[in-house]
């Protein structure tokens, strides 16, 4: 199986399945000599984990993760940094109606029929589970990229939108509320709406927009590998997202050039922010901004029309503890696959010149 590893220099591969032993990483390229905050890394995985509130699957996991190389006396040493996040609440019996048939809009068809064999707890390698992996390299990241802020947040769940441009909310009110969103009010009926789709058995969809500040000018490689393309490449490998836009997006479309163009100011900075700080693939040095749409999810716990192996249409039932609604979950996944890129894009920037 290829394509367990993401980034140029700044590189993390993951391993594990959602009812194995274990998952984790190991990241190569990070540089030496940073000192490490692991409350801070710890606190990422405990946004991240599950059973952290009723709006969310109740699978109980610490998700504490355990360092093995690269780290000494609390600093980087420069070589592979090894880690590994056990399991330990598998009920893997909630899969076992569906080790002979595919659930709709999952992994299951695919990976049968490219692999020829598939792990069925869980859903295996295809879990979200293994994006617990991604945020431990990303709280790293984020360490070293020291000075920039980024910050997600939930802008919309369903139909019900925010509205509201992220210079129009306080960010640090973001985790204050169960769903991540910095509109208390608006998180309250988000909150609500959760639970009356839980209650139905059905799952929603939703959007996370992301910002990063303070980003220095220069970061992106032409002609390939502009920084939103890797941007959009590192948010449509999280499972369940289905879209992505940056800056104006699919918005601008309505946009004369002379209302969307972002003139200058005499520093280099623009008055308006349309680029969403992206300007020919390359950092311009303003704000980076772009929202992720993430699908329902898949699993819900109606009963529903599918087939087996032998091409047979069944009827089964979604069963276990699965997500209403991925998108709270989903904000610091947004995040450290947003620090990797910037922190990879970063060390290739020391290689161009003097």
């Amino acid at each position: 199986m290829a394509g367990n590893t993401f980034g140029n220099i700044f590189r993390v591969s993951t391993f594990g399945e959602s009812h194995g032993k274990a998952i984790g990483g190991v990241i190569d390229g990070c540089p030496s000599e940073i000192e490490l905050d692991f409350d801070a890394i710890q606190n990422d995985l405990n946004r991240r984990k599950p059973g952290q509130s009723a709006i969310v699957t109740q699978r109980k996991e610490p998700d504490e993760v355990e360092f093995y190389s690269g780290i000494f006396e609390g600093k980087t040493t420069g070589t592979p940094i090894g880690f590994a996040i056990h399991n330990t609440n598998q009920k893997s019996k909630d899969y076992g109606h569906i080790k002979d048939s595919y659930r709709p809009s999952h992994a299951d068809y695919v990976y049968d029929k490219k692999y020829g064999f598939r792990d069925y707890r869980g859903g295996g390698r295809s879990s979200a589970r293994e994006t617990a992996s991604r945020v431990v390299a990303g709280a790293i990241a984020k360490q070293f990229l020291k000075g920039v802020e980024i910050q997600a947040f939930v802008s919309q769940v369903g139909d019900m939108n925010l509205g509201k441009h992220y210079t129009e909310l306080d960010l640090l009110l973001t985790e204050t509320n169960d769903v991540r969103c910095p509109d208390p009010e608006m998180a309250a009926k988000m909150e609500e709406y959760i639970k009356s789709i839980k209650k139905d058995g059905d799952t929603i969809g939703g959007i996370i927009t992301c910002v990063a500040k303070n980003v220095p000018i220069g970061l992106g490689e032409p002609v390939f590998d502009k920084l939103h393309a890797e941007l959009g490449k590192a948010m449509l490998s999280i499972n369940a997202v289905k879209g992505f836009e940056y800056g104006s997006g699919f918005e601008g479309v309505k946009m004369k050039g002379s209302e969307h163009n972002d003139q200058f100011n005499n520093d280099g900075s623009t008055k308006t922010n349309y680029s969403g700080g992206i300007q020919g693939g390359i950092s311009n040095g303003m704000d980076i901004y772009f929202n992720v749409a993430f699908k329902p999810v898949a699993t819900v716990i109606q009963g529903y029309e599918t087939i087996d192996k032998e091409g047979n249409t069944i009827k089964t039932q979604g069963k276990g503890r699965h997500d209403p609604c991925v998108v709270p979950r989903a904000v610091p996944i947004v995040e450290a696959m947003t620090a990797l890129v910037l922190a990879d894009y970063t060390l290739l920037n020391r290689t161009i010149k003097l």
